[in-house]
């Protein structure tokens, strides 16, 4: 596909941005309304088509802890019977805690977790159906609180008493972000992964105890513009850090519903180095 077409979709997804507008831009590019329509099923994700992902040594429900103004509400999966794991905080992106997320908490957990998918939209009754009402109700959170619901999700999982008290977290594209300000929030913070996220800015990075790695699509101009200072500050710093840009992918690339931007290969490398830090410094 076009690359102007998947950059428009980007520029929508994480901007204000009104569908009415992307899709006006969208039939200029494609050369008509009609084959803007038939383009579109191709951008969007499409939850139904992804595989569900499901292993009968895990157990998953769904939980609420105390948040900063109420209860927060996420999806737990776990290894059965077993104990002393270590925990792993998953974030999703910027419209909620959707299916693939959720999977993507299952498969953590498949690994050996405590796997804890936070909803940031606890607070409106939870995430959705409708993407687009999520993405707007993601830009109505107070940053502070939802930094600290993120932080209690964190606690929560060190007081559980089948976890070891050691804690990660990954988060994707809005989670990426967030994922990054717990690292510089959280000086009890293991393991920090971002994938195509937003950078902490400089001058928090001294503040970071946690092991960080960052994956980058390398078409991503968006988000790969802030690299360079990241970067140069956990250098200055002595982060311990790992910065992977899998080159000719776009934004989103782990993400298996969003068929025109998941790539296989750099999706499973970019899980394997994941996994490999939780095991190092999780377990």
């Amino acid at each position: 596909m076009d690359q102007k077409i998947i950059n428009l979709y980007d520029e929508y997804t994480h901007s204000k941005l009104s569908r009415k507008e992307f899709m006006k831009k969208l039939a200029i590019i494609t050369g008509s309304t009609a084959i803007a329509l038939t383009v579109l099923p191709l951008l969007e994700n499409n939850y139904a088509s992804a595989s569900s992902f499901n292993d009968n040594s895990i157990s998953t429900e769904n939980i609420t802890y105390p948040g900063a103004d109420g209860d927060v509400k996420a999806v737990l999966a776990k290894p059965k019977d077993k104990k002393n794991l270590g925990c792993v905080l998953v974030i999703h992106e910027n419209r909620g805690l959707n299916p693939h997320i959720i999977d993507v908490t299952k498969r953590v957990a498949a690994e050996g977790f405590i796997a804890l998918g936070v909803d940031a939209l606890s607070l409106f009754g939870g995430t959705p159906s409708d993407e687009d009402k999520g993405r707007e109700l993601i830009g109505k959170l107070d940053p502070a609180k939802n930094l600290q619901n993120y932080l209690k999700g964190l606690e929560y999982l060190r007081s559980r008493k089948d976890g070891n008290g050691k804690t990660g977290c990954v988060g994707f594209c809005w989670g990426g972000g967030m994922a990054n300000k717990l690292a510089v929030s959280d000086p009890k913070l293991l393991a920090a992964v971002a994938y195509y996220g937003a950078q902490a800015a400089a001058e928090d990075v001294p503040k970071i105890k946690a092991s960080v790695m960052l994956h980058y699509g390398g078409l991503d101009e968006r988000i790969n513009a802030g690299i360079p200072a990241y970067e140069a500050a956990l250098k200055e710093n002595h982060i311990d850090y790992k910065v992977y840009i899998y080159e000719g992918v776009n934004h989103a690339f782990n993400n298996d519903t969003s068929p025109t931007r998941y790539n296989e290969a750099a999706a499973k490398l970019a899980w394997q180095r994941t996994i490999s830090l939780f095991k190092a410094k999780l377990s």
